[in-house]
């Protein structure tokens, strides 16, 4: 079976650029690849950064679903300890009313942000720190009328609408073993965040696989591994592209969520020694090259971590690198003749 390309869309700012662009950026992205002959585009959710504009997540998918034919659109994810369950059942059975066979829901339980805003978005510590994402997504089916609630549960007469409409199919997130074993659990599909969790993606993997229960979703595993990818027509340009990453790596991980910088800018910035390794750790994190480099590296670690499909996320600074990056790595698979 051939492997399956998928893009993970985070809504990038690009420095120099109107915040907003993003947004418009997304919608011609979208298009673009829904001709290539990828399988799904699914949207993130971040909240109270300055690097990232997918704060909106389901309005994003609405718009990429009407701007697009074919390719499947969705989360990646909805982190549900920040929604009511009813609201984001009734959200996607109005996704699936208006576009019905091409929505997914992906589940996370991170907050997709810092502690303070995940207090802002849940609104009490007592919801911020409660631990019962199985029972959210139990009461998010029982809402959608998959599952049942008690009968002496105060909720067994709430309904999500619209009638006789689907919850569109469920996936899990996860960069770490939990979210693998109750995958497997619940019969779900699986998406590993291997672009920044790296070295538990074995073992979940392989987790999910061996511990995988059919449902009535899925009667096999579908394991989906999310990776970071700059393709480039040269190889001095791809190196180019790669400090773009690094320089978003060290914003991540000190604090200083600021747009994507170009390739050029990045090459000015000073850096730190402890700056200096997270950046040489984003390099790592990163799978960029020629679309022959790329190719080989991704088939190699589709088929060490046997996943059925893989989702590309490239964070470049320049919209039309960016779109040709996916437009390279779609010839060099072969997808829409595929």
């Amino acid at each position: 079976m051939p492997l399956l390309l998928s893009v993970l869309d985070l809504a990038p700012v690009s420095a120099g650029s109107p915040p907003g662009q993003a947004l418009h950026n997304t919608l011609d992205l979208a298009r673009r690849v829904d001709r290539l002959g990828y399988t799904r585009y699914w949207l993130a959710e971040h909240h109270n950064t300055g690097t990232f504009n997918s704060t909106a997540t389901d309005i994003l998918i609405a718009l990429v679903a009407r701007e697009t034919q074919t390719i499947r659109v969705g989360s990646g994810g909805i982190m549900l300890p920040n929604h009511a369950p009813l609201r984001v059942a009734e959200n996607f059975k109005t996704l699936e009313a208006l576009f019905p066979g091409r929505i997914d829901l992906a589940l996370g339980r991170a907050p997709g942000t810092d502690q303070v805003t995940a207090f802002a978005l849940r609104r009490s510590l007592e919801a911020l720190q409660a631990d019962d994402f199985p029972e959210q997504i139990h009461a998010l089916r029982a809402f959608a009328g998959e599952e049942m609630f008690p009968p002496e549960h105060p909720f067994r007469r709430v309904r999500a609408t619209p009638d006789g409409v689907p919850l569109p199919p469920l996936w899990l997130l996860g960069s770490s073993t939990y979210g693998a074993q109750l995958a497997a659990q619940l019969g779900l599909g699986y998406a590993f965040a291997y672009h920044f969790s790296p070295e538990a993606a074995q073992r979940a993997m392989w987790l999910y696989r061996e511990r995988f229960t059919p449902s009535d979703q899925l009667a096999q595993p579908h394991a989906i591994l999310a990776v970071s990818v700059m393709v480039a027509r040269t190889r001095e340009r791809a190196e180019a592209l790669a400090r773009t990453q690094e320089q978003l790596t060290v914003g991540i991980r000190t604090g200083r969520d600021l747009p994507l910088v170009s390739p050029e800018e990045a090459l000015q910035r000073p850096m730190t020694p402890q700056e200096q390794g997270v950046a040489r750790l984003g390099r790592n994190l990163l799978v960029y090259g020629t679309p022959d480099e790329v190719k080989a590296r991704l088939e190699e670690l589709a088929s060490r971590f046997e996943a059925d499909e893989l989702m590309v996320t490239s964070n470049i600074h320049s919209h039309e690198e960016r779109v040709e990056s996916y437009e390279l790595l779609a010839d060099a698979f072969n997808l829409a003749r595929g």
